[in-house]
């Protein structure tokens, strides 16, 4: 199928991506935005990226603009062993680096069509995720390799009621991606620690709808508020292991696997307000319905218990943002923000496959305007995770107490172009 390649060309790009968002969501859909914490996303229409949170916001715009972005992901995630039940040293838990860098990118345009009605597309990932261990890591059942990977294809339209009031919809073609791998570890049956217990690989393309208002109380106040909704994978593909056949394992052999993943709902509700002629203050308030998602589970054609199976359990989380704007002269504004971002991970069903805790933003950032078509966006933000201490059991009843580290350093640099 050609579209599906086409999507899979494109994923590629972005299949190291790493979360520093709760859980594995991804908020880094433009380098203004990251500049203030994404303080206010669904009420400033700084450029196209505006596509991506509150498609209302297109109603702004009388000329076409179109917008490419890319973020750099740092993160520095560490696990620190603390106890084990079988006798292995806890030492042999410790990884100063489970997840990788990432790039992730994306493109926007907008295009007025009237003084009534925009139209708006964009490729952008709401989610993903990937975390990587040696294959003889001790844990090796609760490790491995975790990877998900989503890119959005999105239409959007926008029609301005009145001088006010703004009202948008909008599609979305998802394209989504795993891989789960898991290794033996220690165990108590003499199985080579580096053997895949499991391997499961898989894709699917699903749909979703997104919508968005926007209500201007005057030229210096707004406020925005946008919903995303959830979105259903069924990613079917390969699953194999390396377990011998007298343990029940395929010794290698490939059979048809299938993963199902939910995507949550995304809610989110900004304020803009110019309070001078050179200062604003922004804000934002999302929540995410990660209730949806509370298992991680393969099954392989034929048979209807899971092979892999485990328990997430997540609630909905709430992530909270503070932001000012700053005209230093007619080229050059300056950004800031602060944001609280909320776990959803239940305090015993913690993970270090799908590492989370709550999180710190602050964040910098600048918008230089060359000419009156053209200007560049850069921002950075330094995430602040908290500390914490769990206990995973894996398939062999061996139970591995860690403590986890988990920070992350962001770079976005935009370029944004007025037709």
């Amino acid at each position: 199928m050609i579209f599906k390649k086409t999507l899979l060309a494109l994923s590629l790009t972005c299949s190291s991506f790493y979360s520093v968002g709760a859980a594995f969501q991804l908020a880094e859909h433009s380098a203004a935005g990251l500049g203030r914490a994404f303080a206010g996303e669904a009420a400033i229409a700084d450029d196209a990226s505006v596509v991506a949170r509150n498609p209302a916001l297109m109603a702004q715009f009388d000329k076409m603009e179109f917008s490419v972005t890319g973020t750099y992901v740092m993160p520095d995630v560490s696990l620190t062993g603390i106890a084990t039940s079988n006798g292995t040293d806890p030492a042999a838990l410790n990884n100063n680096s489970i997840a990788p860098s990432a790039f992730i990118p994306a493109v926007y345009l907008v295009v007025p069509l009237n003084d009534k009605f925009a139209l708006g597309f964009a490729t952008f990932s709401n989610f993903g995720l990937a975390t990587e261990f040696d294959n003889d890591y001790a844990a090796g059942q609760l490790a491995g390799e975790t990877s998900i990977t989503t890119v959005n294809f999105n239409t959007s339209l926008s029609y301005k009621v009145n001088d006010n009031f703004v009202i948008a919809g909008g599609v979305n073609v998802i394209y989504g991606e795993a891989s789960l791998i898991r290794n033996a570890g220690e165990n108590p049956f003499d199985i080579p620690a580096h053997t895949e217990v499991a391997n499961l690989v898989g894709d699917d393309i699903s749909y979703g709808w997104n919508m968005g208002l926007s209500y201007d109380f005057n030229e210096n106040h707004r406020l925005g508020f946008s919903y995303r909704s959830e979105v259903k994978l069924a990613l079917s593909g390969d699953y194999s292991n390396g377990l011998p056949a007298d343990l029940g394992g395929l010794a290698g052999k490939v059979v048809a696997g299938a993963m199902d993943i939910t995507l949550p709902a995304i809610m989110e509700i900004s304020g803009l307000h110019q309070v001078s002629d050179t200062v604003a203050v922004h804000y934002s308030a999302m929540w995410t319905g990660w209730s949806s998602f509370d298992e991680l589970a393969g099954y392989v054609e034929g048979q209807d218990e899971a092979v892999f199976a485990k328990e997430e359990n997540f609630s909905n989380s709430m992530r909270y943002a503070l932001g000012a704007t700053y005209q230093l002269s007619s080229n050059l504004k300056l950004r800031t923000g602060i944001a609280y971002d909320q776990s959803p991970a239940d305090a015993n069903h913690l993970s270090i496959s799908i590492p989370d805790t709550n999180r710190i933003w602050l964040s910098g950032g600048l918008n230089y305007t060359f000419t009156n078509k053209s200007s560049l966006d850069f921002g950075v933000s330094i995430v602040k995770g908290e500390t914490q201490t769990f206990t995973e059991t894996d398939d062999f009843n061996q139970d591995w107490t860690f403590e986890s580290q988990g920070d992350a350093y962001l770079v976005s640099a935009q370029y944004n172009h007025v037709f």
